[in-house]
């Protein structure tokens, strides 16, 4: 049998490594060990806890979560919601009875009380506690109540231990990943609006137009990405080892949004001038092309961006694509004003786009 090629080895060597590290594995195992250790110190506590062993490995699973801020919030929500329950079961136990009226209006008014805002994920066990202490505590409400609350409140120390001890996530990868492709995807974009205005009018390659809502699901899904990555840091003992500038991060992505806006908005014009738009547009011929070379040259800037390389002379050179354009814009002045607007608004789109370039990477002015 002859050996594997070098490409097919290293292929399935990259797919066993990244399943081996994905984020969901590595939580899988660590929720894995929680619940054994949570399973092997629940008979240790003492008092009535020990009768109720069954509740800590719950409360370790319950608390594990992708990062560590997330996990304590957790934490901390279900146990207060555990609280919440129990006494609203106390309630009934103390002036009353649990029948079927009583249960009923304790699950309901747990169910307004897990609505609060302060209950984002915790809210959930306060109808569960007030029911689980009425039918399964019975006459012995106190004692369960009790074995109840401080098992999940060991099983959830474990947990937050165990994603403390081992491996705490930090997300920084993913959220760079995430704003380089929005980089490539504006560039790609811009490229096929480039593209369009040097082909036969009107264009055979027309997704361009329709990919606006794209972009903004795109916008979203990085912003996402940076606020998962700037959560995972907090609270975290590798963050210190592992420091990033995430305002940095965010301000990239306040500039990947503006730059966005104003891509769509040229991508609507130029869209209304070749396909007759609702908003009456004219893009006379001779502009086409010196247009065309502009936003090729502000997509070549964003796609150097990525590389990490000197964007000086992208810039420039956008800079001075722009500046024709401007001029072929001026030289029409035997057309109509009105006539010219969608241009001078596409050409100012493009400006701005530099403009923010320029701003946020600390061009040198030439």
């Amino acid at each position: 049998m002859s050996p594997a090629p070098p490409t097919a080895v290293v292929r399935t060597g990259t797919r066993i490594k990244a399943l081996l590290t994905h984020p969901r594995l590595l939580l899988s195992v660590k929720t894995a060990v929680a619940v054994g250790i949570a399973w092997i110190v629940a008979p240790l506590v003492p008092g009535v806890a020990d009768e109720y062993p069954y509740y800590a490995p719950l409360g370790a699973l319950i608390s594990m979560s992708p990062t560590l801020m997330s996990s304590v919030r957790r934490g901390a929500e279900t146990l207060a919601g555990l609280a919440i329950g129990i006494v609203l079961a106390g309630a009934v136990i103390i002036f009353s009875s649990p029948n079927v009226i009583t249960i009923s209006l304790v699950v309901g008014a747990g169910m307004l009380v897990a609505g609060s805002r302060y209950l984002t994920t915790g809210g959930e066990y306060v109808p569960v506690a007030a029911l689980f202490v009425l039918i399964i505590g019975g006459q012995n409400a106190d004692e369960y109540s009790i074995g109840y609350l401080v098992q999940m409140s060991v099983g959830i120390a474990v947990g937050l231990l165990v994603n403390t001890l081992v491996l705490p996530p930090l997300n920084f990868s993913a959220a760079v990943l995430q704003l380089t492709q929005f980089r490539s995807e504006l560039a790609n974009h811009l490229d096929d609006i480039s593209n369009a205005l040097i082909e036969s009018w009107p264009p055979e390659h027309e997704e361009w137009a329709n990919r606006a809502g794209t972009l903004a699901e795109t916008a979203d899904r990085v912003r996402g990405a940076v606020g998962h990555a700037d959560e995972s840091r907090k609270f975290n003992p590798r963050a210190r080892l592992h420091r990033r500038d995430l305002e940095k991060d965010y301000q990239d992505l306040a500039d990947l949004e503006s730059i966005t806006f104003h891509v769509r908005s040229l991508g609507k014009v130029l869209a209304a001038a070749i396909w007759d738009g609702p908003i009456p547009a004219e893009l006379p011929e001779s502009l086409r092309k010196p247009m065309s070379d502009t936003v090729h040259a502000v997509a070549e800037v964003l796609r150097l961006r990525n590389a990490g390389d000197s964007i000086d002379e992208a810039v420039a050179a956008a800079d001075e694509s722009l500046r024709v354009l401007l001029e072929a814009l001026d030289a029409q002045r035997d057309l109509d004003p009105s006539s010219l607007s969608p241009s001078a608004s596409v050409a100012m789109d493009l400006r701005r786009i530099l403009a923010i370039i320029e701003e946020s990477a600390d061009v040198t002015q030439t």
